[in-house]
């Protein structure tokens, strides 16, 4: 899969398309998924240009994990959840359906069936109260 620069999270990296932002650092930015799965489903991505982890630097790798683990701590306490599933899709044969390295952060719960990905938007609002209390859950 090529890098397109004109992907959605390369254009809300730049500021061109707006989000519900969780946490942003110099390397990695996290936002509320609009077609989330579950509630309280979190991307994190890292603002080095790379379709597929394997076109990632280390060093934007290593940022992404720590990222990923920052936010999914905060996402399990805010979301009440047992559970929590990291995955990070590669190429559309494993279902990446946009060309920029992400990890998505989805809350689970026991036998809970998750929604079909990329397919529901969810409402914008509503996002914004979960990212507030995700938020409010960071670790420091």
């Amino acid at each position: 899969m090529d890098y397109d620069n004109n992907n959605p999270f390369a254009r809300i990296l730049r500021g061109e398309l707006p989000c519900v932002k969780v946490y942003e650092d110099e390397l990695t930015l996290a936002i509320m998924d609009i077609m989330p799965q579950a509630e309280g489903h979190v991307l994190v991505l890292p603002k080095e240009p790379a379709a597929e982890l394997f076109g990632l630097s280390d060093e934007a790798a290593a940022a992404c994990i720590r990222t990923t683990k920052k936010v999914a701590t905060a996402v399990k306490a805010a979301m009440g959840a047992p559970g929590v599933m990291v995955a990070q899709l590669n190429g559309s044969a494993a279902g990446q359906t946009v060309p920029h390295v992400h990890f998505h952060v989805i809350p689970r719960e026991q036998a809970a069936m998750l929604k079909p990905h990329a397919a529901v938007a969810a409402d914008v609002e509503q996002l914004r109260q979960i990212a507030a209390r995700i938020i409010a859950a960071l670790p420091a």
